[in-house]
């Protein structure tokens, strides 16, 4: 007979332990997430074969750039600005795979009509091959980032 007391009064300890707080546990798990990295990176058909993310992120990163000096290469920013060789964009990819381009400039970009590159930028970037966006924790998210285009080489 004591020995089955003694089990009762073992298996009473696991009904005073207190259930976690749910709050509690979500404010923590949001701490542990590193919101300025993306689990995946966004993609393109060629460069998902890869199965390093190191080499899919440069893969992605190639084509994008090799894309957009292909649709800038049709010589209207070489021919307007003679002095213009490289070019940054901003480039944005949405949750639904949209994107969007934004030349930067820098603060004394005077010498360039910024609103006619941003123009040009705007009518000759579309029409992209289907982008997938970055993939944060399972679901697609917004990512951002700045390449250097060369608009001319010599």
């Amino acid at each position: 007979m004591p020995i089955s007391l003694l089990i009762l009064l073992q298996s009473c300890q696991y009904f005073e332990k207190q259930v976690p707080n749910e709050k509690e546990l979500l404010d923590q798990e949001l701490k542990e997430i590193n919101w300025n990295e993306v689990d995946e990176y966004p993609s393109v058909g060629d460069c998902e074969k890869l199965t390093d993310a190191n080499q899919r992120k440069q893969c992605f990163f190639e084509f994008l750039t090799a894309e957009i000096q292909q649709k800038l290469n049709v010589d209207t920013l070489s021919v307007l600005f003679p002095k213009l060789d490289t070019i940054e964009v901003k480039v944005t990819v949405l949750p639904n795979a949209s994107m969007q381009f934004e030349p930067q400039f820098p603060k004394d970009s005077v010498a360039y009509d910024t609103i006619k590159i941003d123009s040009i930028l705007h009518a000759r970037l579309i029409d992209f091959p289907k982008v997938n966006p970055a993939i944060k924790r399972g679901i697609p998210v917004k990512t951002q980032f700045v390449l250097p285009v060369i608009i001319k080489s010599e």
